[in-house]
């Protein structure tokens, strides 16, 4: 049976970043990995549309958020997090284990907090050091609308502005120079195309200036150490060498395709699996949903979980089941990386058989149906 994978990460891998990985390993302190970093860090400043330094640290994303709190953040500052799901719970956990003061905005898991949630936290305490989004809410596929949300934090603070785009990077629209962000993490294994094992941040002028005065405890996570050794195509500790050596290949087919196209392509990927979700009788749970993960709500006669286990033993397909209370009553769809529109015809069609096989009632083949009349209507 071949297996497919369609979670959020990790996410598959091309065929041609593999072969690059498979190269003979290269020692990191010489000329030849010097050029590779070197094209690599043009490549995400690409890809997050910035002149700015993108650090790279060997870690998950989540490394790579941590290092952005504590190279620009002091103990006692107080920051705002927006919190509506799995991933925002856990930045307020690593903030707080460092002594940070969380001013929380709380959403219902599937919603999104608005600017005017933020505006008005902002006005109610004009010390507020940061404010901490995710973009992508992964555990529910909610968007946060980041662009506006810094709209109205660059006009009512000078508080700093750091994103979780761990799954909206290379898969979404962020533009960080144009929209004003000052850290936005990522990690290799999502919309980079790459196994697990690099963190990346984005990194402004203003949040430099930060961490010269942060007071809290960094030594690996450091970005005056990063940055130092990045303006010699190098890292300060020793980087994990094959995965960079793979990420110069990916980000090459995203230049190559174009960063604008890929955003477009996973506008379309989502847009087509929402359709067939609804046209399923199923329910698309994020009210104002990501592009890079669909999250599915099933009626209460049906077990999400059994959803999930069925697709992947008897049709080889592994979504991502629910987390925490939404465990059993949500599968979630990524379209998030090395996808196109015919992997959702893929996953579509194991999802239908995988309904009939669990006697969920509805129109066989009206999933596919959905999908196949969006490629019809957008292909030219």
């Amino acid at each position: 049976m071949k297996k497919r994978l369609f979670t959020p990460g990790p996410t598959p891998i091309p065929e041609s970043v593999m072969l690059a990985m498979a190269q003979p390993i290269l020692h990191h302190r010489n000329k030849d990995f010097e050029e590779i970093f070197r094209e690599v860090n043009l490549g995400l400043q690409y890809v997050y549309q910035t002149s700015r330094p993108v650090l790279t640290f060997a870690s998950s994303g989540t490394g790579a958020m941590e290092a952005a709190f504590v190279s620009c953040l002091s103990k006692g500052d107080t920051v705002i997090n927006i919190e509506g799901g799995k991933f925002g719970e856990r930045w307020t956990k690593i903030l707080q284990a460092y002594g940070i003061n969380v001013d929380l905005i709380k959403v219902e898991w599937g919603k999104s907090a608005t600017a005017d949630d933020v505006k008005i936290r902002l006005k109610s305490n004009p010390k507020i050091k940061a404010v901490v989004m995710t973009h992508s809410e992964t555990s529910t596929g909610a968007l946060t609308d980041v662009k506006e949300i810094s709209k109205i934090v660059r006009e009512n603070s000078d508080a700093l502005i750091m994103v979780d785009g761990v799954t909206s990077v290379g898969a979404m629209e962020l533009k960080f120079d144009e929209w004003g962000l000052d850290t936005v993490a990522t990690g290799s294994q999502k919309g980079l195309m790459l196994p697990p094992g690099l963190g990346f941040c984005a990194v402004s002028a203003r949040a430099m200036k930060a961490s010269e005065t942060s007071d809290l405890p960094k030594f690996y996570f450091d970005f005056k150490r990063a940055e130092k050794e990045l303006g010699a195509f190098t890292t300060p500790f020793t980087p994990a060498i094959s995965l960079i050596t793979g990420l110069r290949e990916s980000l090459r087919l995203i230049r190559e395709e174009g960063i604008e196209n890929v955003w477009k392509r996973h506008s379309h990927m989502a847009e087509s699996c929402r359709l067939a979700v609804k046209a399923l009788g199923l329910e698309v749970f994020a009210e104002k949903p990501a592009n890079s993960v669909t999250a599915v709500k099933v009626p209460p006669s049906l077990d999400a979980d059994m959803v999930f286990k069925a697709m992947k033993s008897k049709y080889g397909m592994t979504l991502a089941s629910g987390q925490d209370h939404l465990k059993g009553k949500i599968f979630r769809i990524s379209h998030l990386g090395h996808y196109d529109i015919f992997d959702m015809v893929t996953v579509m069609a194991g999802i239908e058989n995988t309904l009939h096989d669990l006697k969920f009632k509805f129109e066989p083949g009206s999933g596919l149906q959905a999908i196949q009349q969006y490629i019809l209507s957008t292909s030219n």
